[in-house]
């Protein structure tokens, strides 16, 4: 089964073609060698992939093929996630004091608010 249809059916990203994209943006790698993956790579079990989803570091291992895309219950079966539980936890961090959560008719950032948002973002 190819990478991107792979990623789309374990439900890691909502479309294939949002999986095909991570990968030819370099957000996809082999965890053995770190060498970036196409989105035809021929997924075989055994493989540990890491990739990036927003902010999120994600480490998986495939346990077996998905003959089509499978409900969420389902999808243990298929990978394990080996993400360690620290890149949650800074990620439940992150979220919590996020910047980017206004409260409902307190408008549009003004222009310094906006900065302000974007120097603790990228800087």
């Amino acid at each position: 089964m190819r990478l991107d249809k792979y990623l789309w059916a374990v439900r890691l990203y909502k479309t294939r073609s949002m999986a095909a994209d991570a990968c030819q943006c370099g957000k996809v790698t082999m965890t053995a060698d770190g060498r970036e993956l196409k989105p035809s790579h021929d997924v075989k079990v055994g493989e540990r992939f890491s990739l990036n989803i927003d902010q999120l570091h994600k480490e998986i291992e495939v346990l077996a093929i998905p003959p089509n895309r499978v409900g969420a219950p389902l999808v243990q079966g298929f990978m394990i996630d080996r993400t360690p539980e620290e890149e949650y936890e800074r990620i439940r961090m992150a979220r919590q004091y996020a910047f980017e959560k206004r409260d409902r008719g307190v408008g549009r950032p003004t222009k310094r608010e906006r900065r302000e948002i974007e120097d603790f973002k990228y800087k």
